[in-house]
């Protein structure tokens, strides 16, 4: 077992297991493995950016037609953490049914999954946040949840528009600049700050209490 602290090295990804899939929380895995989940804009790079973060091609799956994953995926890491992927939003293709359907199923995790640690927010660096963002910023601080915030695809942009983004992003959102990390999947970059602030969120620092 490695020393405390390093538990969740980004280093050692040794195997990451598809668990199964739910909609309601009769369906979710039983125990109290500790929970990081990952949501975004429909077709925002959430697969890739999983992908990425535990070395593998095809974990969670990548699809051409966004909007299409619309269940709860469970993925035991090292099988000492759980990575949950929670359906993407805002796809206009997806039926009206679907899409009112997203929102109680992702509430109902957030507010009653007393395993679940943090939440990954992910946004394309190339877009400007929109309703689905306010409303998740809502829901993460009404149930007191700590999130990460990333900001993939930045290999689409230069580095100076990157950070001219991120500052904006950070304005759109109302959180300091330095809480937006830049993603890529193409060339990792980012990989290593994004496993830094999960391992901050699954392992406090000593006398810290968990903001949830």
């Amino acid at each position: 077992m490695p020393a405390p602290g390093s538990r969740y090295s980004a280093m050692l990804i040794k195997s990451a297991d598809f668990i199964k899939s739910a909609v309601k929380p009769s369906q979710y895995p039983s125990g109290g493995m500790p929970e990081i989940a990952f949501i975004g804009r429909s077709n925002v790079g959430k697969s890739s950016l999983i992908n990425t973060l535990v070395n593998r091609k095809r974990l969670a799956r990548t699809s051409s037609t966004p909007g299409r994953t619309q269940l709860i995926n469970f993925f035991l890491i090292n099988e000492m953490v759980t990575f949950v992927d929670l359906p993407g939003y805002g796809y206009a293709k997806v039926p009206e049914s679907v899409r009112k359907k997203w929102g109680p199923m992702i509430e109902t995790y957030l507010a009653g999954r007393p395993n679940l640690k943090g939440v990954v927010m992910i946004l394309d660096i190339r877009r400007t946040p929109g309703p689905g963002e306010s409303v998740l910023t809502d829901w993460l601080t009404h149930y007191r949840i700590s999130s990460i915030t990333v900001l993939t695809k930045a290999d689409k942009l230069s580095r100076s528009k990157q950070q001219a983004r991120k500052k904006q992003i950070a304005d759109d959102l109302s959180i300091p600049e330095e809480n937006l990390i830049l993603f890529s999947a193409k060339t990792r970059l980012g990989r290593e700050k994004v496993w830094q602030a999960m391992q901050r969120l699954l392992e406090p620092p000593t006398g810290e209490q968990s903001e949830k």
